[in-house]
């Protein structure tokens, strides 16, 4: 008689919050809806599905039939749902109020929904750190899967882990299921049979076993050309035919079957960790060449399976080390749910603090705060979302405690988390962060009623995946191979391309250029930095008088040598969508001539479209946002996108040069290496020279207007009456 085995078999659905519907419904047409419509022909195997919570809603909303389909399958016993935190967010992010009421909330729509007892949770991207446990099972979770490489980490055999264990924390106790890594590479990029012969091999050496495959479902059809290798070429078919074949000893079951029908394996306690590719793609760059030269190397040898279990990488956590803009977006969403919880504890509206509560949860959505294999952080859409729900949450807090009219405040706080203070200056329009201990840059830009940051921009740094780039590997685009293993390059000549900046992609951002530096030097980040006031401390004065407020910076730094002194004063007032900005600098010595350039950065006004561009002060438009453009003698820019509805302009009461152009990356998705639009970069600058007193000053004005954008006027059906109407022989004053 041969040993039986079970094998849980976890399909992991998701799609993040903010991506575009198009590209939902081309996963579901792909993936979701041929894996169900194979599955269901099965009546004798068994699945474990988790659904996040932003793709879950997209179904319910999109196609309910789907949802019913799998209703029917959760009746009969042949699917378990399985829950988690609502919108997908890496659990260790969050404060334990955020960790409980995430998951407890989607517990309830999916209990609602399905009509079925939710017992376990899938673990976002398996990002664990033993202190989770104190939450997850107060949440009314009773398992988890998490990856075999956690086992490993921990100093467990691969021959252990063949069931479930314990794991504890503060008197809270959680079954963990180790994932095969082993499957996740074998299913399903080959053949069906290597499959079957791995579970064999596990179930001669110990009977009863339990192998876990959990990974995404996106792998069966979405992830590139497996759609015609599972379903066109029938994958699929072919393993659950084996599985259906060979069951009097390979068994398909859930894991809550698996917790009933045997025993833990035992105890264990886990260090803190993710899947193996995620702790690479944790490493700084250098260290991450390093570990993959090593891992190359060491391959060949006939130790490696023993060294392998040895070898780590990084810890999540650092990716907002690794990224500032990860640990920007962060900290503003640590500030939300602090603000949201003082706002619970007070006479605040509770309806309005209910929903500021869900778009929290939206905001954090684990996609955009990292990069590996997907785009993460380098795709604008996702920052953008992102910062689009925290917006909203801060409206509604504001809402809630009871804020209207016309209104101005300014805070000062630690609102980055690195023992420095920031500026926040708000009013009913606006929000604008500063950091004094950074350049005095203003690092973030909100604009409430277009629920959007100006400033989600990102920085161009090198990536490990560059030199592949540079090498200009070989296109192997046509095989079925996982996603970790591709190299494609979604177009040509992206090795002339990389670019590096040596500053965050921020405004106010304070530059002393060469004389003869071009637009083509400063996009290519080839130009000198000649000051030491880009990045250096300012210091910070606040003066608030009826109806403004206004935050002063000052630093006494140098310039070529020479001490200068540079202040710089941002005023916002009531009811305003636009900042004053005032710079002056001091102890210009006579005769002497400085090339002097602040830079602004414009996040989320994409290039390449009609409906995007810039225009001069008669209205006249001057190219899309990605134009690179070298303008003389002007006062005057105007930058304007008519999908999101935003329109920015930018005066000056002294004549400038003016630099625009693009910031892109070269950056890996699923689908390959691709050109990524990150932000519109506008830089105004100036042949500097003193007066009597060595004194040099600027006066500009950024007002930012809104509307509802063109995709909500085209619901209306105004779109082609607007577009014959708006011809934009003058200023487009309609925004």
């Amino acid at each position: 008689m041969k040993n039986t085995i079970r094998l849980c078999l976890v399909l992991h659905n998701h799609q993040p919050v903010g991506n575009f519907d198009h590209v939902i419904e081309q996963a579901y047409r792909d993936s979701y809806l041929p894996f169900l419509d194979v599955f269901e022909g099965y009546e004798h195997l068994r699945i474990g599905l988790h659904t996040s919570g932003p793709l879950m809603l997209w179904l319910a909303s999109n196609h309910p039939e789907y949802l019913g389909r799998v209703r029917q399958l959760v009746a009969s016993g042949r699917v378990e749902i399985i829950g988690g935190p609502f919108y997908e967010p890496i659990l260790t992010m969050l404060p334990s109020r955020d960790r409980i009421g995430q998951i407890t909330k989607y517990t309830r729509w999916l209990q609602n929904e399905f009509h079925c007892a939710v017992s376990g949770m899938w673990m976002p991207e398996r990002v664990w750190e033993s202190q989770l446990t104190r939450d997850i099972v107060p949440a009314g979770m009773q398992y988890t899967i998490l990856d075999d490489y956690h086992f490993q980490a921990a100093g467990c055999s691969s021959s252990q882990l063949t069931n479930y264990f314990l794991t504890e924390d503060d008197g809270h106790v959680l079954r963990v299921f180790p994932g095969s890594e082993r499957l996740r590479y074998l299913i399903p990029f080959a053949a069906p049979t290597e499959t079957i012969d791995y579970c064999r091999s596990v179930a001669e050496k110990a009977s009863g076993a339990t192998l876990v495959f959990g990974d995404d479902g996106e792998k069966f059809g979405t992830w590139p050309n497996t759609k015609e290798h599972v379903y066109d070429r029938g994958w699929l078919r072919q393993f659950f035919d084996l599985l259906t074949f060979h069951r009097d000893w390979l068994i398909t079951t859930t894991p809550s079957h698996a917790i009933t029908e045997t025993p833990p394996a035992g105890r264990v306690f886990l260090p803190d960790c993710s899947y193996r590719e995620m702790t690479e793609w944790a490493l700084p760059v250098e260290r991450q060449s390093e570990y993959h030269t090593i891992v190359h190397e060491l391959e060949s040898d006939s130790r490696w399976p023993q060294i392998q279990k040895l070898v780590r990488g990084g810890f999540w956590r650092n990716f907002r080390t690794k990224y500032s803009e990860a640990n920007e977006m962060y900290c503003r969403m640590l500030d939300i749910s602090r603000r949201l919880e003082f706002a619970r504890r007070s006479q605040a509206d509770k309806n309005l603090l209910a929903k500021a509560e869900d778009h929290l949860y939206r905001g954090q959505c684990n996609c955009p705060y990292w990069h590996g294999a997907f785009g993460g952080i380098y795709l604008p859409h996702l920052r953008n979302a992102t910062y689009r729900e925290l917006i909203v949450a801060d409206n509604l807090i504001e809402q809630a405690n009871g804020r209207s009219g016309e209104w101005v405040d300014v805070t000062t706080e630690d609102y980055d988390k690195d023992l420095f203070p920031e500026v926040r200056l708000a009013n009913d329009q606006m929000v604008a962060y500063f950091a004094p201990a950074k350049g005095g840059m203003l690092y973030e830009l909100d604009l409430r009623d277009a629920e959007h940051n100006l400033l989600a921009t990102i920085q161009r740094r090198p990536e490990e995946y560059h030199a592949k780039v540079r090498r200009g590997a070989s296109d192997n685009s046509n095989s079925t191979a996982s996603i970790h293993d591709r190299v494609v390059f979604k177009q040509s000549g992206l090795e002339n391309c990389l670019a590096y900046d040596a500053f965050p992609r921020k405004s106010l951002m304070d530059h002393f250029y060469d004389d003869a530096v071009s637009v083509a030097d400063v996009r290519d980040g080839r130009a000198i930095e000649r000051g030491d006031f880009t990045a250096l401390p300012f210091d910070a004065k606040l003066r608030r008088t009826t109806g403004k407020i206004q935050v002063q910076m000052q630093r006494q730094g140098n310039a070529w040598g020479v001490p200068l002194t540079l202040t710089k004063g941002i005023t916002l007032f009531s009811g305003s969508r636009a900042l004053e900005i005032t710079y002056v600098i001091d102890g210009l010595p006579p005769g002497m001539v400085f090339h002097f350039g602040i830079e602004f950065n414009f996040a989320g006004l994409p290039s390449g479209a009609d409906d995007r561009y810039f225009y001069d002060a008669s209205g006249r438009r001057m190219g899309h946002l990605g134009t690179v453009q070298s303008i003389d003698d002007t006062d005057y820019l105007g930058l304007i996108d008519q999908w999101l509805g935003v329109n920015v302009q930018w005066t000056a009461n002294r004549r400038s040069g003016l630099w625009t152009f693009p910031v892109e990356t070269v950056s890996q998705s699923e689908g390959g290496f691709e050109l990524v639009h990150q932000s519109v970069c506008v830089i105004p600058h100036w042949e500097v020279r003193g007066d009597a007193a060595g004194r040099w000053g600027v006066a500009m004005d950024l007002v930012i207007t809104h509307e509802h954008s063109l995709a909500e006027r085209q619901i209306s059906g105004r779109l082609i009456q607007d577009r014959q109407e708006q011809s934009y022989q003058g200023q487009p004053a309609a925004f």
